[in-house]
C-alpha cells in the first residue's frame, strides 16, 4: 500500500494515520506512526515544565491539515527545536525537535482516541543533551 501522503513510500504493516489537535480546534493535524508508539520523557528544562512527551516522525509522514496561521514558536537556547504551540489555547501538538530537526516530535495526548494500542516510554536526558544524544537512536526517528 502507497502512503497517503505522497512520498511514494510504501507503507509498514503496522502503520496507522492518527488525527489531532489543540484543545480549542484552530490547529488539526494527521500523522502516519505505529499503533504502537514509542514516546520519549525529555528532562531538559521546557520538556519537563510542559511534560513534553512526544514521539518522532519523518516530515513527510506529518500533515498539517488546519490552522498554520494560529500557530507561534518558541525558541531558546540553540535555537534549533522549534516549539509550536496554538496561539489560542497553548496546546503543544508538535514541535521541531533539536534532535531531529528533519522530522516532528508529536505528543500522544494531542491525537485523537482510538488509533494508538500502546505506548512504550523512553527516559531521555535532555538536561544533559551534550553527553545523552550519543547514546541513543533518538536521530534515527525521523528518517524514512
Amino acid at each position: 500500500m502507497i502512503d497517503p501522503f505522497g512520498t511514494g513510500q510504501k507503507m509498514s504493516e503496522n502503520m496507522v494515520t492518527h488525527r489531532g489537535g489543540c484543545h480549542c480546534g484552530a490547529i488539526r493535524f494527521e500523522v502516519q506512526a505505529p499503533s504502537k508508539l514509542h514516546v520519549y520523557e525529555c528532562n531538559c528544562s521546557i520538556c519537563r515544565m510542559k511534560q513534553n512527551n512526544h514521539f518522532i516522525v519523518p516530515q513527510s509522514r506529518f500533515k498539517l491539515l488546519q490552522g498554520e496561521d494560529n500557530l507561534t514558536t518558541y525558541t531558546f537556547n540553540t535555537h534549533k527545536a522549534k516549539h509550536t504551540f496554538c496561539k489560542t489555547c497553548g496546546v503543544q501538538c508538535f514541535y521541531t525537535p533539536r534532535s531531529n530537526p528533519d522530522g516532528y516530535g508529536v505528543t500522544p495526548h494531542s491525537l485523537d482516541p482510538g488509533t494508538v494500542t500502546s505506548i512504550h516510554v523512553e527516559k531521555f536526558d535532555g538536561q544533559n543533551w551534550e553527553s545523552h544524544i550519543g547514546t541513543t537512536d533518538i536521530h534515527k526517528r525521523s528518517q524514512e
